[in-house]
C-alpha cells in the first residue's frame, strides 16, 4: 500500500507509522512539527510535510509519490480540556481539516481509501455498560461535538461523492510516548515524589484501556482488510472496563511508591461516568488485543522512568 498518515507525528501517528512501514508498506506524513529528514526515516517515513491538512501540501504528497491507495487521517484536537477552553481551535484541527481531506480526496482521488480515526467522546454520557456502534450519539463537550461533525462529514462524501470511508471511535489510549492526560499527569507527580495525589472526579468513573501499540495494529488491519461496502463504523475497544482509581493504585505499585490518592469527588465538564465499547465487531474481526493493562501500566513505568532519567 502506499499510505498518507495525517497527524503522523502525534502519539498515535508515530505508533502507527512504525506499524505500517514494519509491515513493508509506503508511508507518507502531512501535520505539525518539525522532523528532519532522518528523524522523519527513522520514524518510517519516506516523506514528512510539516503543515496543515490541506491542498497545497497533499498536491505537493501527490506530485512526488503519486496518489495514495490509503489516508490515515489522525489529524485533530486530542483533549477534552484544551477543547473546553480554546473551541474553536479544536474545532479548525477536527473538522475542518477533515473538510479540506474529504474535498481533496473527492476531486483528485476518489479511489483512495479513507480511515479516520474518532472518539469514544461521541457517545457522551447515559451508558451504564457496554456502548454498541448503534447507540444515541450525545457528545458532552466540544471536542465530542466536533469528533461528531468529523464523522458525519465523512458520512456525507460517501453518500453524495462515493468517498470509501471507515471510522474507528478509539477509547482511552495509552503507552509509551504519551506526554499528557491522566498517566502522564500521575507518573509527573510520582516523579516530584508527592507523597498524596489530589486527582479530580470520582476515582469510579470506567474508561476502556487499550494500549497504543495494539490499537495501530487495529487501524492497520481496518486498513489492510476486506471492506463489505463504502463506509464502516467501528468500536476500538477492548470491551473491560476499568475505574480511574484502579488505574492510578496500578502505576503507584509499578511505581514502587507508598503515595495515597485523593479525589475531589466532582465531576470534570464533559467527563462522562462511564465509556466502555461493546467490541463485538472485533470480535468478527477475529482481532486480539495482545497487551494486558498490566503490562501496559509497567511498560509505561519504564518508559516514564527512562525519559525522566534522559
Amino acid at each position: 500500500m502506499s499510505v498518507w498518515v495525517t497527524g503522523a507525528n502525534g502519539f498515535i501517528g508515530r505508533h502507527l507509522v512504525r506499524e505500517l512501514a514494519g509491515g513493508g508498506h509506503a508511508v507518507h506524513g502531512v501535520g505539525h512539527g518539525a522532523l528532519d529528514p532522518a528523524d522523519a526515516r527513522a520514524l518510517g517515513l519516506q516523506t514528512w510535510i510539516n503543515g496543515e491538512v490541506d491542498a497545497a501540501n497533499l498536491n505537493a504528497l501527490a506530485a512526488a509519490h503519486g496518489l495514495p491507495s490509503h489516508v490515515l487521517h489522525l489529524a485533530g484536537g486530542s483533549s477534552v480540556g484544551l477543547s473546553i477552553e480554546r473551541p474553536f481551535e479544536d474545532y479548525s484541527r477536527t473538522v475542518a481539516s477533515t473538510a479540506r481531506l474529504l474535498e481533496w480526496l473527492r476531486s483528485f482521488a476518489p479511489a483512495s481509501r479513507l480511515i479516520v480515526a474518532s472518539s469514544a467522546a461521541v457517545y457522551g454520557a447515559d451508558h451504564a455498560g457496554p456502548i454498541p456502534e448503534r447507540a444515541t450519539l450525545a457528545p458532552m463537550s466540544p471536542y465530542g461535538h466536533h469528533k461528531l461533525m468529523m464523522e458525519q462529514l465523512c458520512q456525507s462524501y460517501v453518500q453524495s461523492f462515493g468517498i470509501r470511508c471507515a471510522v474507528v471511535r478509539l477509547f482511552s489510549v495509552y503507552g509509551p510516548h504519551l506526554r499528557k492526560q491522566l498517566l502522564w499527569d500521575i507518573c509527573s507527580r510520582l516523579h516530584n515524589e508527592q507523597r498524596t495525589l489530589n486527582l479530580g472526579g470520582t476515582g469510579a468513573e470506567i474508561r476502556d484501556w487499550t494500549d497504543v501499540r495494539d490499537v495501530v495494529r487495529l487501524l492497520a488491519r481496518v486498513a489492510e482488510g476486506t471492506w463489505q461496502g463504502d463506509s464502516d463504523v467501528i468500536n476500538g475497544g477492548s470491551g473491560r472496563g476499568v475505574s480511574v482509581a484502579s488505574i492510578a493504585e496500578g502505576l503507584i505499585g509499578h511505581w514502587g511508591s507508598k503515595t495515597t490518592v485523593q479525589f475531589s469527588g466532582i465531576a470534570r465538564p464533559g467527563d462522562p461516568t462511564s465509556l466502555l465499547a461493546d467490541n463485538a465487531r472485533l470480535l468478527e474481526m477475529d482481532f486480539e488485543w495482545r497487551i494486558p493493562l498490566e503490562r501496559g501500566l509497567a511498560d509505561y513505568v519504564a518508559w516514564f522512568k527512562g525519559q525522566a532519567r534522559a
